[in-house]
């Protein structure tokens, strides 16, 4: 190997001096022996030299220039020896072809995984893909969420969480290819399946996942300032990335061919024609049928259940792709599935899990595990699903751990990252990264908390530039809150007799209030009651005996916007008129309440202004303890303190929400998600390290409906998801 070595650069050293260092590139070292040969030079040292430089370079090629494995392709397919044998080696090449993934003219399986960057801390990008290493994976797969980087219009961030570039290139040093899901639309459980819900406020209405040239502009735009930033790390320019995504499973949404077209277009332009384009769509005929664009500029994948026959499906893909371009893929093989609020925690079985996968990797198979490690939904991000109709509102849970292989928290010590490591073992040449241990966890024990303030007794820092008034009442998305809560404020004359309030259409909870202004004894609405998507849409309103007109309140909450299916033009707040005692209600302010959400500051952060000890003076100067006994209804912030007493007791936690009610916990300024324990079966939060400091560490929360009694919590080192009426239970998909 010396000897040999050597010698190539000796030959290096004479090509140099022949035809220039400028010109000496990685081709010409490979074709060097052509080139020399095709020099004319009438003299006898110019010959010499050419004599020993195909010596050297004869030493030279199997060091630096390895050709394709001919007995590989022996046993993957006999045919290939007298075809394909002498297959040309390109540098940085990744292609399809005899219905096989080729990487630089090497047989190449994908074995691979979705880790989406934006539901983990970027601190922990480098561990979590170092585990899905050790588990035996080459390639990840993520999707990139428009509204995650673009949250108002025009104003990008690409910044933290959001910084895409700097995640493509942990991949590319850790040497992990990366599938790219770059939408417009990418579903995902993720909040509007990743469109920014501004789009919903643009007049005349825009047509989401079609032709519409008014949403094509948008896109043309998204994609103007997203792909170059994503080209230079293409695979053939020197990065990780060996395909992109078209859409997203877009034949169980439409069958909108020009609009699939438009974005091919849209992204050969972007990132030229060597890069493989893809499709993902269910592995049926007519999803494939309407979601796919047949031909070779675009290969077409299947998704499937998990326990599925894989293989009848695989030949239905090759239907929908060009002869020997369709290399079997699932490119969603479901470790796991979702959760909403109110249902069991989803459970599949480890071996059941490992069993599917063997069934595709035996037989040269790719497929690439959904999810490999879920992570969060932290901040508002959280999507949700419709059920039979539009009414039938199924928001997910925070967590995301998706009963991946590598949880929510990062840990691989659990059997189905063990079976399906033995499995992917058994179809890997190489021998697998050895398996990090699971990070330390730990609880810091009981949190005392203090009501701080009712929410209604901090309206008056909120910017009156910020109120927008109206006839009627306007979405949350018409008033530029995107996220979070919006309040509706009218006001009424009051009668003998008891008032009925309908509010047809709410998006998502609405809780009501009124207040007399007249009664000395009250500073604050009472809650009356609650109003959302699937209860009646009725409440009657009290008799109030009162000398002025009685302010009504409505607090409606986004539960987070619809991501998947017919319903994605999921516009929240208060979408009808609402009707007193059958007239309509005219006159209203909407009042947004601003909340730190995972990539967004807003101009007034009312975390930060109630975690403030001024806050807790005038909260107190206003009597915090409602004398009218209805304090358990009337939303309010509590906040706690926990300390850490020196920096090796920084570990990951979870805070216990356990005889709490619903709402949102925010620690040190960082917005952990929601909460929800009395529905269930989310009792936990997931706090990463990262998030923690030592010292002082910060708790606040917004409590909307009832409070603990004992106004405490626990920091413990487990998650826990059995709380409400739902229980975890296994289940086969």
């Amino acid at each position: 190997m010396t000897r040999q070595l050597s010698l190539s650069l000796t030959w290096l050293e004479w090509q140099k001096a022949l035809i220039g260092p400028s010109q000496l590139t990685e081709t010409t070292i490979t074709t060097g022996r052509r080139k020399t040969m095709a020099r004319k030079s009438g003299t006898k040292t110019t010959l010499f030299f050419l004599l020993i430089s195909l010596i050297s370079f004869l030493a030279f090629v199997p060091v630096f220039a390895p050709l394709p494995s001919f007995s590989s392709h022996y046993s993957l397919n006999p045919r290939r020896h007298h075809h394909h044998h002498h297959r040309k080696v390109k540098p940085r090449s990744f292609e399809i072809d005899d219905d096989k993934f080729w990487k630089d003219g090497e047989f190449f399986r994908i074995i691979g995984g979705d880790l989406h960057y934006f539901r983990v801390l970027p601190q922990y990008w480098e561990d979590r893909l170092v585990r899905a290493k050790a588990l035996g994976l080459n390639t990840i797969q993520t999707y990139v969420p428009w509204n995650l980087h673009e949250p108002q219009p025009g104003k990008l961030v690409f910044e933290g969480i959001a910084d895409l570039v700097s995640f493509l290139k942990l991949c590319h040093k850790l040497d992990i290819l990366v599938m790219l899901r770059p939408g417009p639309y990418i579903c995902g459980e993720w909040d509007l399946g990743g469109f920014p819900a501004w789009l919903l406020a643009i007049e005349p209405p825009l047509k989401l996942r079609s032709s519409d040239p008014a949403y094509l502009r948008m896109v043309d735009n998204w994609w103007g300032i997203l792909l170059p930033k994503v080209a230079p790390f293409l695979y053939n320019n020197g990065g990780p990335i060996i395909m992109v995504q078209i859409e997203n499973e877009f034949g169980s949404y439409g069958d909108d061919k020009a609009y699939l077209h438009h974005l091919v277009e849209l992204a050969r332009g972007h990132l030229g024609d060597g890069i493989i384009l893809y499709t993902t769509d269910g592995g049926s005929r007519e999803n494939l049928e309407k979601g796919t664009i047949q031909g070779d500029a675009v290969f077409s994948t299947v998704d499937f259940t998990t326990g599925d026959d894989p293989w009848p499906i695989f030949k239905l893909q090759k239907e929908f792709n060009a002869p020997g371009k369709s290399p079997p893929l699932s490119s969603e093989f479901y470790t796991g599935w979702l959760t909403h609020w109110g249902e069991k925690n989803a459970k599949t079985g480890a071996d059941f899990t490992a069993s599917a996968l063997e069934k595709i990797l035996s037989q040269n198979g790719s497929a690439v595990l959904y999810m490999v490690h879920g992570g969060t939904n932290f901040g508002f991000y959280n999507g949700a699903n419709t059920g039979v109709d539009e009414s039938d509102y199924k928001p997910d849970i925070t967590s995301y751990d998706y009963d991946a292989p590598i949880s929510e928290s990062g840990d691989v010590e659990n059997a189905k990252f063990n079976a399906l490591r033995r499995v992917i073992e058994l179809h890997t040449a190489a021998s697998l990264p050895s398996v990090p241990s699971d990070n330390g966890k730990m609880g810091y024990g009981p949190i005392q908390l203090q009501k701080t303030a009712f929410l209604f007794d901090l309206l008056d820092n909120i910017n009156p530039a910020d109120v927008v008034e109206s006839e009627n009442p306007l979405s949350m998305e018409s008033v530029g809150q995107m996220f979070g809560f919006l309040l509706y404020v009218s006001e009424y004359t009051p009668k003998d007799d008891k008032s009925v309030l309908l509010i047809p259409e709410v998006h998502d909870r609405a809780q009501v209030f009124t207040l007399c202004h007249s009664e000395d004894n009250s500073r604050r609405p009472t809650h009356v009651g609650s109003i959302d998507r699937l209860s009646s849409k009725k409440l009657g309103l009290p008799n109030a005996k009162c000398a002025s007109n009685i302010s009504l309140f409505v607090l409606v909450e986004n539960q987070g916007h619809v991501n998947y299916g017919p319903y994605i033009f999921d516009k929240k707040g208060i979408l009808s008129s609402v009707f007193l005692d059958g007239s309509i209600l005219h006159g209203w302010k909407m009042i947004p309440i601003p909340f730190h959400n995972l990539n967004e500051v807003p101009k007034i952060n009312l975390i930060i202004e109630v975690a403030h000890s001024r806050f807790i003076t005038v909260s107190t100067q206003r009597e915090l303890k409602d004398k009218s006994g209805n304090v358990s209804e009337v939303p309010a912030f509590f906040t706690g303190h926990f300390f850490i007493e020196n920096t090796s007791q920084i570990h990951d936690t979870f805070i216990s929400f356990s005889g709490w009610g619903k709402g949102i916990a925010v620690v040190n300024d960082f917005n952990i998600g929601r909460y929800w324990p009395s529905f269930g079966p989310q009792c936990n939060l997931y706090v990463p390290a990262p998030i923690l400091q030592h010292g002082e560490n910060v708790l606040v929360i917004l409590e909307l409906e009832s409070p603990n009694p004992e106004l405490v919590m626990h920091s413990v080192d487990h998650p826990d998801f059995t709380c409400g009426s739902s229980k975890s239970s296994v289940h086969q998909l």
